[in-house]
């Protein structure tokens, strides 16, 4: 059996359903603690080639400091290096916070902006970042795209690309735009847990006579 927009439906459900217990992804947790836009979008930036156990951790030690970009500036790139760390370039990060805050304040009137590509003009923001943004800042339809999602709807067969990219311009024509918003963070949990990029718990999957296995050399 494979997925299409037949029994997709059925799919999200059992997939909902198997994560009942654990944990949300980092920048969703961020999401829906403090619903701001602006702290989803450094929550974006500090989760970038990071880990969520060191991501969300980091993300509360800057946000008791300061949650605002004016905030941010006047904090000393040290400050913030000291505060995220240890994120992955943080220092790297900490320059970028500042650049994102200037133009938020500088070129946008002191706010996120809530569009694609206005998201994608600051520098440090692309397209997994700004759909990130829509979904959990705004609570807007788009799709983001990591590497749990990329790897993971591939294996199922659902899709059939080589990029993150190209897994997004597939997903916007073929899944449903009621499942946009959630199936980021659903397939991250999932891939944390599950289906992981070696050797996946196939037997614990809900969905495995869903999937296609594209790729699977090895599962438990």
């Amino acid at each position: 059996m494979v997925i299409t927009n037949t029994n997709i439906d059925q799919v999200i459900t059992l997939l909902k359903n198997a994560m009942k217990d654990l944990p949300d992804p980092s920048v969703t947790l961020v999401g829906k603690r403090w619903k701001n836009p602006f702290l989803v979008l450094i929550s974006c930036i500090l989760s970038l080639r990071t880990k969520d156990e060191t991501t969300l951790p980091a993300s509360e030690r800057l946000f008791a400091l300061v949650d605002t970009p004016q905030g941010m500036l006047n904090l000393k790139r040290k400050q913030i290096e000291k505060t995220i760390y240890p994120v992955g370039f943080y220092r790297t990060k900490a320059k970028t916070i500042h650049g994102i805050c200037r133009d938020i304040l500088e070129k946008f009137g002191g706010r996120v902006p809530d569009d694609l590509d206005t998201l994608l003009t600051m520098k440090g923001v692309g397209r997994k970042t700004a759909n990130l943004v829509l979904t959990e800042g705004f609570k807007k339809p788009a799709i983001c795209v990591d590497t749990h999602v990329h790897r993971i709807s591939n294996r199922l067969g659902y899709v059939k690309t080589k990029s993150p990219e190209e897994t997004e311009m597939s997903l916007r024509e073929k899944l449903p735009k009621k499942y946009w918003r959630e199936y980021n963070a659903l397939l991250v949990t999932w891939g944390q847990n599950i289906c992981k990029p070696i050797s996946p718990f196939c037997s614990r999957c809900p969905i495995e006579k869903f999937c296609s296995r594209v790729g699977v050399m090895k599962s438990r």
